[in-house]
């Protein structure tokens, strides 16, 4: 795709979801972190809810990085996969404690170096967190890419790729969040909403 389509695309989707945005409540960079990390294979909704309590009690690397696993899994078991999330959680706040003085690194190198934090997290931390350009490839993104035409891959990976190459810098965040939102209220991965589509004439799902 070259990058004045991208711009069309973008541009539709700007008025279609104006108010696109990160829907994870936080308050600082660390519950933004944890957050995201109790969001893998979990709904936005579903990790606020959680986090509403759970950020009440603890909220720092501090006081996470002193719970056991069992504790931290109490509080958030709804999310699924807790044990794996609690371990994370807990193992990052003692390498933020050791290395970084409680403090969440602002570089790609760094924050995948933490336990649990994979690309989409660290780019989620970037963009979010720190404002800097960055395109989070989560099931959403992946699946309208695809479907759009701005790539033909399963791998996330290739994904953030050729959509950094294709999308002008200055738009990445903003992309995220347009495709998150066309993902998630309208270009469903069953039965999609086409007809309310700002973006359809350029779908290749449409085709099939």
């Amino acid at each position: 795709m070259d990058k004045s389509t991208a711009d069309k695309i973008l541009d539709n989707l700007e008025v279609q979801f104006p108010d696109a945005k990160c829907e994870l409540d936080y308050t600082t960079p660390f519950e933004l972190l944890v957050a995201v990390i109790l969001s893998a294979q979990c709904t936005d909704k579903r990790v606020n809810k959680v986090t509403s309590e759970l950020f009440k009690i603890y909220n720092t690397p501090e006081q996470f990085s002193v719970l056991s696993v069992e504790e931290l899994s109490f509080y958030i078991y709804s999310c699924g996969f807790y044990i794996n999330k609690a371990t994370s959680i807990i193992e990052t706040s003692k390498i933020l404690l050791e290395k970084y003085n409680g403090e969440v690194p602002q570089t790609m190198e760094e924050l995948t170096g933490l336990v649990g934090v994979g690309r989409k997290t660290a780019n989620v931390m970037l963009s979010e967190a720190f404002h800097k350009p960055a395109i989070a490839v989560d099931t959403h993104v992946l699946r309208v890419s695809n479907r759009l035409g701005f790539v033909d891959t399963k791998v996330p990976d290739v994904c953030e790729k050729a959509l950094m190459n294709t999308i002008d810098k200055s738009r990445w965040s903003r992309a995220h969040h347009l495709f998150i939102f066309l993902g998630r209220y309208c270009c469903k991965s069953q039965n999609p909403n086409c007809e309310v589509c700002s973006v359809k004439n350029y779908c290749k799902y449409r085709e099939i």
